[in-house]
């Protein structure tokens, strides 16, 4: 009788063990992975934000079109930079890993950067040169884009962020 009581119970305590487990699992695979964010640092103050929503290629390569309308959007956070100042830029380790790089008035970086964190010149980022006359001036405002390389070194995804030139 003893025996039956003992062999019932561990079955109930496995049967019970395995139903956590599961359960576990299945609340597991209903959770999203969360989103890479990119962050701002000016000074003291730093604003973070995620994808800029239809600018997220899922990992593949933004086509023409989503590219196009990405390039006109604006940022959801302001952060405001005095002249000569530095601007970091930080990334997620995963988009670090797979290559990243920066608009502001004109393409900042020569070449994607593996690193999870760069400083700009704030001039540099304000700065746009008229490509018919060759004479450079600051912008007051500006949209900075950061944008993670993927196969074939096109953007799969883009975050947005306005500074704001403080003079």
């Amino acid at each position: 009788m003893t025996a039956a009581l003992i062999s019932r119970g561990k079955g109930r305590r496995a049967a019970a063990a395995l139903g956590a487990v599961s359960l576990g699992l299945l609340t597991l695979s209903a959770c999203q992975q969360p989103t890479a964010l990119a962050t701002v640092t000016v000074g003291s103050k730093t604003v973070k934000a995620e994808v800029t929503p239809g600018c997220d290629g899922d990992g593949k390569v933004l086509d023409k079109q989503a590219l196009q309308d990405c390039i006109t959007k604006k940022g959801t956070e302001t952060i405001t930079v005095h002249p000569g100042e530095k601007v970091g830029v930080g990334v997620d380790p995963k988009v670090a890993k797979a290559g990243w790089f920066v608009i502001g008035g004109q393409p900042i970086m020569r070449a994607p950067s593996t690193e999870t964190y760069r400083t700009f010149d704030a001039d540099d980022l304000f700065k746009q040169t008229n490509p018919q006359t060759g004479q450079t001036g600051y912008l007051d405002e500006v949209t900075l884009m950061v944008a993670q390389v993927g196969p074939g070194q096109g953007p799969t995804a883009i975050w947005h962020f306005n500074l704001k030139n403080k003079d």
